[in-house]
């Protein structure tokens, strides 16, 4: 039984800070076991409690790291204060640094093909001694995943990055899992794209301020979608501190 796990709001979120969850991968490494790191922010609490099947899937994951600063000040209102905020933009650096210090090789899945190769190519320059054991841009139909199992399994990665967006490739990972042999699995969204430098993240400012989500908007509006479940969100908290959600 994972023992950070908790419910704020009705959805499943481990109370581990960025330390804890790079200690426990390179643990899972290292004892040969395999776990997926799936993120929880707003958005998809919102959605994985209209969805059983997408609450299921991420309450599947090895670790649910509490991604949006929404989850943490749920947790304050319910008097269960969460360690930290892990942002997934800042865990995957943080792996990669680990992997190159330990020599575990890891794969990049997803992306454009160029986003793909640039940030192949920039953790490469940021880690000295990472190794790349293989990657392969988002644009792999079904018919193709047998193939893309095989060749992520033969490079002997240990380390698996998906950026296919939410919820598909926390899908993915559910689905393949089992047939794939690396050991840590990390849905990473748009992470490739800071990475490589197709999009420029929050200056730190906004990121201190915890609204990294309102500079995301601000310069993307086509998000406009998804963070329109903010408000579904305040919501929730709300009636969950009142004791008003099912069980």
């Amino acid at each position: 039984m994972n023992q950070t796990r908790m419910q704020v709001t009705g959805v499943p979120v481990d109370n581990i800070d960025m330390d804890g969850v790079v200690d426990h991968a390179q643990k899972m490494v290292a004892g040969n076991q395999q776990c997926t790191i799936f993120a929880m922010n707003p958005e998809k609490a919102v959605a994985s409690l209209d969805d059983p099947e997408l609450y299921d899937c991420l309450n599947s994951a090895g670790l649910l790291i509490a991604d949006g600063i929404g989850i943490i000040l749920a947790s304050r209102i319910h008097g269960v204060p969460f360690k930290s905020r892990v942002p997934g933009s800042e865990l995957m650096p943080r792996l990669c640094e680990m992997a190159a210090a330990n020599s575990y090789p890891i794969f990049l899945f997803g992306a454009k093909e160029e986003t793909n190769k640039l940030a192949a190519e920039k953790l490469v320059q940021t880690y000295p001694g990472l190794i790349i054991a293989g990657r392969q841009n988002g644009y792999v139909d079904e018919s193709g995943m047998p193939d893309l199992i095989n060749t992520i399994n033969e490079s002997g990665a240990k380390l698996l990055f998906v950026a296919l967006g939410s919820p598909k490739q926390e899908y993915w990972m559910n689905q393949y899992k089992a047939q794939l042999d690396v050991l840590i699995l990390q849905g990473v969204g748009g992470t490739f794209d800071v990475i490589s430098g197709t999009v420029k993240r929050a200056p730190a400012l906004w990121r201190f301020f915890h609204l990294e989500w309102l500079y995301r908007l601000l310069s993307q509006p086509r998000r406009f979608i998804r963070q329109s479940r903010l408000p579904a969100y305040v919501w929730l908290v709300i009636k969950s501190r009142l004791g008003l959600l099912k069980a």
